[in-house]
C-alpha cells in the first residue's frame, strides 16, 4: 500500500505519518519504484501504536522511541515493554510534592500483604501514597480495611486489563492496548466508581419516600 493508503488504514492524517517517518518512529517501507514506497500491515500497526503513545499516552518523541526500542527487541519480555511504557506515561513530581515516607510505607505494607509482585520504583506507589497524604490533610487516616478494599478492586481491574491483552495478535497490538487501556482505564474506573458510590450512598443513607414523608 502507498502512504495515502497507510494513512487511511490507520485512520491517521498523511502529514502525521510523514512526521513519524521523519522522527524515526516508523520503519521505512519497501521501495517499489524510484519514487514509490510500499507499506504493509506491520506499518499500519506501528502507526496506530505511535499515535497511541504520542496522543493518548502523551509521550514525547524521545520517550516514545525508548518504548519502541524495547518493543522491537524481540528478546525483551512483554513485562519489560509494559513497564517502560507505564513508567513513561507517569508524570514525574517535584521533590516538594513527593509523598511522605509514612504514606509510602503504608502503601508498601498493603501491597506486600496482598502478595503483589510490584517493585519499589513503580510510579503507582508514589501516586497512591500522595493520595493518602491528601486524605490525612482532612484528618482521615485511612484504616487497613479501607485500603484493602481499594487493593482488591485494583487487583480485579488489573487482571481484567492483562487478560484482555491475550486476545490481541502480536506484541505491537498488545502494547497498543496496554497504552490505551492504561490511560483510558483510569477514567473508566473513576466513572464506574462514582456510579457505585451513588448506589452505596442510596443503600447506607436512604432518602425517605416522598409519599411516606408527606403522609
Amino acid at each position: 500500500m502507498r502512504i495515502s493508503e497507510l494513512a487511511r488504514a490507520s485512520s491517521t492524517p498523511v502529514t502525521a505519518v510523514k512526521y513519524y517517518q521523519r522522527e524515526g518512529l516508523l520503519p521505512p517501507g519497501e521501495k517499489s519504484a524510484p519514487n514509490q514506497t510500499a507499506y504493509d500491515d506491520r506499518h499500519v500497526e506501528r502507526v496506530r501504536l505511535v499515535r497511541a503513545l504520542l496522543e493518548t499516552g502523551g509521550l514525547s518523541v524521545a520517550v516514545a522511541k525508548q518504548v519502541l526500542a524495547v518493543l522491537d527487541a524481540e528478546t525483551a519480555p512483554l513485562a519489560e515493554v509494559f513497564a517502560v511504557a507505564q513508567y513513561a506515561m507517569t508524570t514525574p513530581r517535584s521533590p516538594e510534592s513527593a509523598a511522605t515516607p509514612e504514606a509510602r510505607a503504608r502503601i508498601e505494607e498493603r501491597v506486600s500483604a496482598a502478595g503483589w509482585c510490584a517493585t519499589s520504583d513503580n510510579p503507582g506507589l508514589e501516586t497512591a501514597a500522595r493520595a493518602l497524604d491528601g486524605l490525612r490533610t482532612i484528618g482521615f487516616d485511612a484504616p487497613d480495611d479501607y485500603l484493602d478494599a481499594y487493593v482488591s478492586a485494583a487487583a480485579s481491574a488489573a487482571r481484567a486489563d492483562v487478560a484482555a491483552l491475550q486476545h490481541r495478535d502480536g506484541r505491537t497490538a498488545m502494547a497498543e492496548l496496554m497504552v490505551i487501556g492504561t490511560v483510558l482505564g483510569d477514567p473508566l474506573f473513576a466513572g464506574l466508581r462514582r456510579l457505585a458510590q451513588q448506589d452505596a450512598t442510596h443503600d447506607l443513607f436512604p432518602v425517605a419516600d416522598t409519599d411516606e414523608a408527606g403522609a
